[in-house]
């Protein structure tokens, strides 16, 4: 897991993944996917307008309780540790920033383009059918947060070349900045509004800074003792900025647009990370539990992307019914929860089987040539047009057709990840396939 120098100063490549990593992964993605039954609640009002409410977060004690599950800056800790493996293995491999860039593309905008399509024809077809605009446009907003995920993911893992080479010359003083930037926007929101969503691209990238930190280990990190110190501290000064009024201590309110608040989090989230290691180490390593991870981390990006525009798609189905439907907060309406989760997991079973092999790493059948850097740079911009259009904008059924066609053009221009980059560097395994043999982790990426 750990990096050894090489005789030249950088890192050396690590192979091996790491499963602790998978665990936390999956531990993020079902608490997701759980909150999120918790949160959607279409209420169909006697006027027959239809609005959507966030049950869970209009609740007052939610908020210290999101407090500590809101875990969105742990998966960019995750996405840091092994965006730094996968970079300093493609490098060995001969690789490039343009190469990382292609296949992190690849890998991420596979499934979203094909969430998008369908949903796009799926809502033009119930549109044509009669079925109401508002109940539409309720459907069309479950594609929403998933986008502005994939928007900030995208953003901090093709900086991840250079911010990894800042990293190697000055972890610490890179943090700094990176951090730096995050207060200097947080202080000029009050006067440009707009200005806070940098903050989109530079947290993001300092949480993910984070996760390099992690990767590298004993060579930048105090002892474990110190990891339950740190936690404290930043919970403290945390609670301190919320106490002064200078942020909302409700962890939802401050994630769109993300400011300093979620740092803070993000650094207690890599100290438990490191504390709590050894005991998830342990749990990761039974064979059920390396199995169910190997299985799950496969479709992780499948069931991320379909799960909330599934479970908004079943809430908006059934105000077209005679269906019970409890006002939201109402015992009967909590009641009714692990049904709704219940659903939303049978609704997934089918997608995830059709089109979760997207997420399986795509590679040429032979030996191909590298993208060139201006198609990769055109692909990047064709997923980040609509991406942080819908994510500032909200999700309209116009963006979905039109961020349907960049994510399907951006994948024909950044055609298919060449072999040799997916290949050892020694040339070994002969006939083999360039892809690991099944169970394949969460965290194991080209």
């Amino acid at each position: 897991m750990l990096a050894q120098q090489r005789p030249t100063g950088d890192p050396a490549p690590m192979p091996d993944r790491d499963p602790v990593i998978d665990l936390v992964r999956f531990f993020c993605l079902a608490l997701v996917v759980v909150a999120h039954t918790m949160m959607v609640s279409p209420v169909l009002h006697p006027d027959g307008t239809v609005t959507s409410e966030n049950t869970l977060g209009d609740q007052h004690w939610f908020e210290p309780v999101v407090w500590v599950f809101q875990i969105m800056p742990l998966f960019f800790v995750a996405g840091g540790i092994t965006g730094l493996q996968s970079w300093r293995r493609l490098r060995a491999r001969g690789g490039n920033a343009f190469d990382f860039m292609q296949a992190r593309l690849l890998r991420l905008i596979r499934p979203a383009a094909v969430l998008l399509a369908v949903m796009f024809v799926g809502l033009s077809a119930a549109r044509l059918a009669g079925v109401d605009p508002q109940v539409i446009e309720l459907l069309t907003s479950g594609a929403g947060m998933p986008l502005w995920f994939l928007a900030a993911y995208l953003a901090a893992q093709l900086n991840l070349p250079w911010l990894a080479a800042l990293h190697t010359r000055a972890p610490w003083l890179t943090f700094a900045g990176l951090t730096a930037l995050v207060v200097t926007v947080d202080c000029l929101r009050g006067v440009l509004p707009l200005l806070a969503y940098l903050n989109m691209l530079f947290l993001w990238c300092a949480v993910q800074q984070l996760g390099f930190i992690v990767a590298d280990g004993p060579r930048l990190l105090p002892g474990r003792p110190a990891h339950l110190g740190i936690m404290v501290a930043s919970n403290m000064l945390l609670g301190l900025i919320v106490l002064l009024g200078l942020y909302s201590g409700n962890m939802l309110v401050n994630l769109n647009p993300p400011n300093v608040t979620l740092l803070l989090l993000g650094i207690s989230q890599a100290a438990a990370l490191q504390l709590f290691r050894p005991v998830l180490s342990r749990i990761a390593s039974v064979a059920g539990v390396r199995r169910m991870l190997g299985v799950a981390g496969r479709r992780s990006m499948t069931v991320y992307l379909w799960h909330l525009p599934l479970l908004a798609a079943m809430s908006g189905l059934l105000l077209l019914t005679d269906f019970p439907q409890p006002a939201g907060g109402s015992a009967a309406w909590w009641w009714g929860r692990p049904l709704v989760l219940l659903g939303v997991i049978a609704l997934l079973l089918p997608v995830v089987a059709l089109f979760g092999r997207l997420e399986e790493r795509p590679t040429a059948s032979g030996p191909s040539p590298s993208r060139p850097a201006a198609a990769v740079l055109l692909a990047a911009v064709a997923v980040f047009v609509p991406a942080v259009n819908a994510a500032l904008t909200g999700l309209t059924p116009g963006l979905l057709g039109g961020g349907a066609a960049c994510f399907a053009l951006a994948v024909v221009l950044l055609g298919r990840i060449p072999v040799r980059l997916t290949t050892p560097p020694d040339g070994q395994g002969g006939s083999e396939p360039p892809l690991p043999r099944p169970p394949l982790s969460a965290n194991v990426e080209p």
